[in-house]
């Protein structure tokens, strides 16, 4: 089985140079929350042999309400069987905002019980700072056999378990979002504002003017200023 050097990001040079392995399957994630069509995104350039994922249709639950949240196993296993996904496969997901929206497909896979699974860190921005190859060319893509395994349920905090955290001092709450939603100036979700208790970190500054991740010093230092430290149970929204 192809393994890759981090266990949970994978480097551009790396990835060009193992293209064409077998056993990696490359998943673009790209998705737009202003209207921009991110399948026509992928049609018109992606990283060549890599399949599109619909963050909404594929990777949340259709039709649920409230909407976005973990799609279930049949779906999850239709959705990776059609890119080409099974057990041991190595996947790499990417998107042009520095692992955004690739992170979703981290979380389902690791959410049921998939190991081999990365993030292109600096993304499609960094791929193409390099000059690495693009292409229109869908790929042919064999199905896969993905099965999933046993929902780890500690992955995922409900609303008994934010109540929960709220009322202790060993944990913290970290909404990641804009200022403006935090504030409740811009509505993005059912209700204006944040939970109360929380603490502000944009998602965003953990990350490179070129869309690579920080250091882990550098993002340890940034939570520790902001009371959060690694024994502390973390729940993030």
């Amino acid at each position: 089985m192809l393994t890759a050097p981090h266990p949970l990001l994978v480097e551009t040079g790396w990835l060009a140079a193992h293209l064409d392995a077998p056993g990696l399957r490359v998943i673009d994630c790209r998705y737009y929350f202003d209207g921009r069509d991110a399948a026509a995104a992928y049609r018109t350039g992606h990283i060549p042999g890599a399949v599109y994922a619909d963050w909404v249709k594929e990777l949340s639950e259709v039709e649920a309400q409230p909407p976005n949240v973990l799609p279930r196993p049949e779906q999850t296993a239709a959705t990776m069987r059609r890119l080409g996904i099974g057990n041991d496969t190595l996947v790499v997901g990417y998107d042009d905002e520095g692992g955004h929206f690739a992170s979703r497909l981290w979380w389902v896979l690791r959410y049921y019980g998939h190991e081999p699974v990365r993030i292109l860190n600096g993304g499609l921005v960094k791929w193409q700072a390099e000059g690495q190859p693009l292409t229109a060319e869908p790929p042919r893509v064999a199905p896969g056999d993905f099965r999933p395994g046993r929902p780890r349920e500690a992955m995922r905090a409900r609303r008994t378990d934010v109540v929960a955290a709220l009322a202790d001092p060993r944990a913290r709450i970290l909404d990641v979002r804009r200022r403006t939603e935090y504030t409740g100036e811009e509505l993005r979700a059912a209700r204006a504002g944040h939970v109360p208790g929380t603490v502000h970190l944009l998602w965003r500054d953990n990350l490179n003017d070129d869309w690579t991740f920080k250091t882990p010093e550098q993002i340890r230092q940034r939570h520790e200023r902001a009371g959060v430290v690694p024994a502390q149970r973390v729940i993030t929204y």
